[in-house]
């Protein structure tokens, strides 16, 4: 089998440069799929010589796993899940059987049928390979997304000079809490605030945890030379943080964000009065 790979290294890559799992990665240029394609045949051939046709972890499939996974993810960024993939892998067989068929052999002799068997269970290995990394890539990028969609859903608000908002909307667990510390404290620092106000008005609930996350930002907050204030306390979250025996005595709190506001205006010497009435 690696004798077969090796003399029709070319032909291969040239058949494979024209699938659909290559054709739709390298759109641009058909030389870099050929040269793509000949580095898995390369592969398939180093693995022949080793004779662990059945081995996904066979020292071959290192040198294509990193290539095959940026394939991979570039395939399901267009959609294809990691079935359609294997599905286009083991279209690669066909191509290479032709080939093999077309040896000048007895097609009725020992050998020619022990190189198909061989070369099905080769493809077939790839095959599991490229699942593999399909799906380590797809879990790779949906972690990705999330924790983009976490930052996307905490946005720092600049609401005045020196003053910062975050507008907490839904749950607030353990991950999301990490990013709105980390994206406050950094807001901190390049908007040099000295007021920083949580808005929890679009939490649905406030529990042991959520006060133990909103405590523990507040307290980084003073680290960083910033007062931290907590607006949103409905009275029904009111009600909820006393019958849980919840602890926010060291947390300062304001029943809305423009009572926050206000708060920190007139820290800084702002009077806000209200709009006379022009009726």
């Amino acid at each position: 089998m690696r004798a077969f790979l090796e003399s029709r290294r070319e032909q291969i890559a040239r058949r494979w440069a024209d699938a659909p799992l290559f054709r739709a990665v390298f759109t641009v240029s058909r030389d870099e799929a050929v040269e793509a394609c000949e580095a898995v045949v390369d592969a398939l051939s180093e693995v022949a010589s080793t004779g662990r046709l059945e081995d996904v972890a066979a020292p071959g499939f290192d040198r294509v796993r990193e290539q095959l996974g940026r394939m991979s993810e570039a395939r399901s960024r267009t959609g294809s899940s990691p079935a359609q993939i294997a599905d286009e892998v083991a279209a690669l067989r066909a191509p290479v059987a032709e080939l093999l068929r077309a040896e000048p052999a007895d097609a009725s002799a020992p050998e020619a049928a022990e190189s198909m068997l061989a070369l099905t269970v080769l493809m077939g290995t790839l095959r599991l390979v490229v699942m593999q990394t399909a799906l380590g890539s797809g879990q790779e990028l949906i972690a990705r997304q999330r924790q983009q969609l976490l930052e996307v859903a905490t946005p720092v608000i600049s609401l005045w000079e020196g003053v910062v908002a975050v507008p907490l909307i839904g749950t607030l667990d353990s991950a999301r809490s990490q990013v709105v510390m980390e994206s406050l404290l950094e807001s901190i620092v390049d908007r040099r605030a000295r007021y920083v106000i949580l808005d929890i008005t679009g939490v649905s609930t406030v529990d042991s945890l959520v006060a133990e996350h909103l405590t523990k930002t507040v307290d980084a907050a003073r680290l960083m030379g910033a007062e931290c204030i907590v607006s949103g306390i409905r009275p029904a979250i009111a009600r909820t943080v006393v019958h849980l025996g919840i602890d926010l005595g060291s947390v300062l709190t304001r029943a809305s964000l423009a009572d926050a506001l206000a708060h920190v205006l007139s820290r800084q010497g702002i009077e806000v009065s209200p709009r006379a009435d022009t009726r």
